[in-house]
């Protein structure tokens, strides 16, 4: 039986925050966690299903791998970055420590993570290129060095939850740990708050970065700036910044995949009696050889004038596909020497245009089998 979508499981798009992912863990553990469930399968699996998808999704790397290759890319069996019990324990003791009272105290919390579009060109996608971003974050307070205090204090101890960063609350059969209301978690308040952040350590700012694009990115591929994104409270470690790749349309070529295309337009002339024409590429000009009689939509390879994947592999190739184009603002002349060729190919139709001779005896047919 194959998984399930790891975002469909969680009921999230894939899109979704750090903190979403959190929340939707949580709905789903409230829901089928075994202690709420006894002897119920099918609970069991659910929660097995939802906790599986959230250590992934929670994991930066294995999204990434699992964004880009699914289920493989964080299979171990296919050489993906499957799940660590050591890791999926901090995950676990993370989530449920506020709901079934198994959680760290005085928990560390990252920063979250940005993300910024990056509009490219075709050529900048396929040779690489550096470009410099502006992106709106919080960063450490300079005033208070992120502590919240203000200038010659420092935090104390916060008396509600005696440091721990958590308070045990009994209802019923139940004991809930949960994050502590009074410090939000970090066991210590500020008594008196630093002017520039007002206690929370961080402030907006602008923060200008240079990312190095690699040659050969395509649509929807990312970029991890590890430690780029917002600063975590009270000196938490930051969370990442993911540059999210977009190409711009191109006027004359399409990528699909290693792979560009393009249409080139030739004269019925050079179509009928062949020669060479000089096409671009996205290294240069190449010539072409037309064979005499060449129809319209016949699609020519230039072998290595692709693109070269950031995943590795070989080089693409240009696939030219001709269209005969028809000529007009024809002067009288011109128009003369048309009728002219056309009367001395009539008597031999077939003989020099087979696909329209071979057409119009198939209408003739058909014609025929409809009559009574």
């Amino acid at each position: 039986m194959s998984k399930r979508d790891y975002y469909e499981v969680l009921g999230v798009s894939k899109t979704a925050s750090e903190p979403e992912l959190k929340k939707a863990f949580r709905r789903a553990a409230h829901k089928y966690h075994p202690d709420r469930n006894p002897d119920n399968e099918e609970a069991l699996e659910k929660f097995k299903e939802a906790k599986e998808a959230y250590e992934i999704l929670a994991d930066a790397q294995k999204r990434s791998a699992y964004d880009q290759f699914g289920h493989a890319g964080v299979d171990p069996s296919m050489g993906g970055g499957g799940a660590g019990a050591s890791n999926f324990s901090d995950v676990f003791g993370d989530v449920f420590g506020d709901i079934f009272g198994g959680g760290r105290a005085q928990q560390v919390r990252r920063g979250a993570d940005l993300r910024y579009n990056l509009e490219l060109t075709l050529e900048e996608a396929v040779h690489g290129t550096s470009v410099n971003i502006e992106v709106a974050t919080h960063v450490k307070c300079g005033t208070c060095n992120g502590s919240g205090a203000k200038k010659g204090t420092s935090p104390v101890t916060c008396t509600t939850c005696g440091g721990h960063g958590q308070v045990r609350m009994q209802q019923g059969f139940f004991s809930l740990q949960q994050t502590c209301p009074h410090c939000n978690g970090s066991g210590q308040s500020i008594k008196d708050p630093c002017g520039s952040c007002h206690g929370k350590g961080h402030v907006r700012k602008n923060k200008k970065l240079s990312v190095k694009v690699p040659a050969g990115v395509d649509n929807g591929d990312r970029i991890r700036l590890s430690g780029e994104g917002e600063i975590g409270d009270h000196g938490a470690p930051p969370g990442d910044l993911y540059v999210q790749i977009s190409v711009k349309e191109h006027s004359i070529f399409v990528r699909d995949g290693n792979d560009i295309f393009c249409e080139v337009p030739i004269s019925f002339v050079n179509a009928t009696l062949g020669g060479e024409l000089e096409v671009p590429t996205l290294e240069g000009r190449v010539n072409l050889k037309i064979p005499a009689e060449t129809q319209s939509g016949r699609m020519f390879r230039v072998r290595g004038k692709g693109v070269k994947s950031v995943r590795g592999g070989g080089v693409g190739d240009l696939l030219c596909r001709v269209e005969v184009e028809t000529p007009v603002n024809l002067s009288a002349r011109q128009k003369e020497l048309l009728r002219e060729f056309e009367s001395e190919t009539d008597s031999s139709h077939s003989k020099h245009s087979p696909k329209a001779s071979s057409w119009l005896g198939q209408v003739k047919r058909f014609f025929e089998e409809m009559k009574p």
